[in-house]
């Protein structure tokens, strides 16, 4: 039996690829050199783009909305927990800004910044999460007082693939 060329397996990948990528919302599986392992999460914040680690050579992108000038963090984390549409106290800091806001508002209402699903770091106060209708026009952009937003749909995605305990790493 003849060995396939070289192209043929690069285009049955890039075909697997591309039907896995249907799997993820908005996310898409795209070449990605890394020495991370699988399940780690990289977030660009300069791509606005969170990363997770399919393998050494792929992953899937997702676009995020980012820390604000002043609110960014870098360095790694961990995944501490996962919770299906959480209810949300606002940190200090933003109550500060914000001091209308209720000191809780509950999991699935409208208004509740984490969307449908929150991952939370080992780090203050700062968590992956979805987002609400309202505020689906900051992903791509520095909006946020350090966690990361994400589409519901993505958030999603997403929580069903990570697991309590990956790495987790913020750069530039």
């Amino acid at each position: 039996m003849a060995a396939l060329p070289k192209a043929a397996i690069a285009a049955a990948l890039g075909l697997l690829g591309g039907l896995w990528a249907g799997s993820a919302s908005a996310g898409r599986v795209i070449g990605y050199e890394s020495g991370y392992p699988p399940g780690a999460i990289l977030i660009s914040q300069g791509a606005k783009t969170l990363y997770l680690i399919l393998d050494s050579r792929t992953a899937i992108a997702y676009p995020v909305a980012v820390a604000k000038r002043g609110k960014e963090w870098s360095g790694s984390a961990r995944v501490e927990a996962k919770f299906i549409e959480p209810a949300w106290s606002p940190p200090d800091s933003v109550k500060r800004d914000y001091p209308d806001l209720p000191d809780v508002i509950p999991g699935g209402s409208p208004h509740n910044p984490m969307g449908a699903r929150a991952i939370t770091l080992d780090r203050d106060e700062i968590a992956i999460h979805g987002t609400t209708q309202a505020m689906r026009a900051s992903i791509g952009v520095a909006a946020s007082y350090g966690c990361i937003r994400m589409y519901n749909e993505d958030v999603i995605d997403l929580f069903g693939r990570v697991a309590v305990g990956a790495p987790v790493m913020m750069g530039p």
